[in-house]
C-alpha cells in the first residue's frame, strides 16, 4: 500500500511535467512526417475501412450496419494497443535520459500514455462526426464517455507499471507483450458478437478481459445504447477491482526495482 501511495503522490506532484513531456512525445513522434499528427487519424481510418470490408461483407456479411458498430468499438483499441506496447519499453528505452534528469521514473509510463491520449481524443472526435453521418447522433448517453476514457487511462497506467518494470529487467517481456496484443485484439469484442444465450460460458470467460468492459462502454456511449456502468454494475465492480489489484502489483514492483533500473542498461 505504501508503494501505491508513493506512486500516486509522484503523479500528482509531477503532473505538469507529465503534460509537458507528453506533448513533446506526441510532436517528436511525427516530426519527420509532412502530415504530422494527421497520420494518427489516417492510419486508423484505413484499418477501419479494411476491417469493414473484410468482416462486414466477406466473413460476417453484416453489411453497412457493421460500420458504426465497428467504429464505436475499435476507436479505443487504437489507444490501448500502442499505449500498452510502448509503455512496456518506455523505461528501458529512456534510461540514458533518466540518469541525466531528476524526476521519478513512475512518470515515464504516464506521459507516454498521455501522448497517446491526445491522439485518441482527436480520433474520437472524428469518429463521433462520422457516426453522425451514419445516423448515430450524440445522445444523453455520451456524457458517460469521459468516465470510460478515464477508466482506460487508469487501466493502462496500472498495466504500464507492471510491463515497464518487467521489460526493463527482462527485455523479452516486451516482445511477449507485443505478441499477446495481437491475440488480445481477437479476444476483445471489436470484430465479433457472442450471443449470451447460445454461448454463456464462453462469454463469461471473455468478460474476464477488462478491455471487454471498456469496449462495450464506448459502444454504449457513442451509439446511445444504455448507461452501461449502471446496467452492468457487477461488471463495473469487477473492472475496478482488477484495476486496483493491477495498480497495487505494478506500484509494488516499480518501487522495489526502480533504484536498480540503471543496472539493466
Amino acid at each position: 500500500m505504501s508503494s501505491a501511495l508513493t506512486v500516486l503522490k509522484e503523479q500528482i506532484n509531477n503532473f505538469y511535467m507529465v503534460r509537458r513531456l507528453s506533448v513533446y512525445e506526441m510532436k517528436s513522434a511525427n516530426s519527420n512526417n509532412y502530415l504530422g499528427v494527421l497520420w494518427e487519424i489516417i492510419n486508423p481510418m484505413i484499418q477501419i475501412a479494411i476491417y469493414w470490408f473484410v468482416f462486414g461483407f466477406i466473413i460476417l456479411n453484416r453489411g453497412e450496419n457493421f460500420l458504426p458498430w465497428l467504429m464505436a468499438g475499435i476507436v479505443v483499441w487504437f489507444f490501448v494497443n500502442p499505449s500498452i506496447t510502448q509503455t512496456s519499453k518506455s523505461v528501458y528505452s529512456r534510461l540514458n535520459m533518466v540518469s541525466k534528469m531528476s524526476f521519478p521514473m513512475s512518470v515515464i509510463p504516464s506521459y507516454v500514455i498521455f501522448a497517446k491520449l491526445y491522439q485518441h481524443l482527436m480520433l474520437l472526435g472524428v469518429i463521433i462526426i462520422l457516426l453522425g453521418f451514419t445516423g448515430y447522433l450524440p445522445t444523453v448517453y455520451i456524457i458517460q464517455l469521459p468516465y470510460y476514457v478515464a477508466a482506460t487511462v487508469l487501466l493502462l497506467f496500472s498495466i504500464g507499471l507492471i510491463s515497464s518494470t518487467l521489460s526493463t529487467i527482462i527485455r523479452d517481456v516486451h516482445n511477449i507483450i507485443v505478441s499477446l496484443m495481437k491475440v488480445l485484439f481477437y479476444l476483445t469484442p471489436i470484430l465479433w458478437v457472442l450471443d449470451a444465450k447460445e454461448h454463456p460460458i464462453i462469454l463469461n470467460i471473455m468478460k474476464l478481459n477488462p478491455l471487454y468492459y471498456i469496449v462495450e462502454g464506448y459502444r454504449a456511449s457513442l451509439l446511445g445504447e444504455s448507461w452501461y456502468l449502471i446496467a452492468h454494475w457487477e461488471y463495473t465492480l469487477y473492472f475496478w477491482a482488477v484495476v486496483i489489484i493491477l495498480f497495487l502489483i505494478g506500484s509494488s514492483l516499480h518501487v522495489r526495482f526502480r533504484d536498480r533500473f540503471v543496472d539493466f542498461k
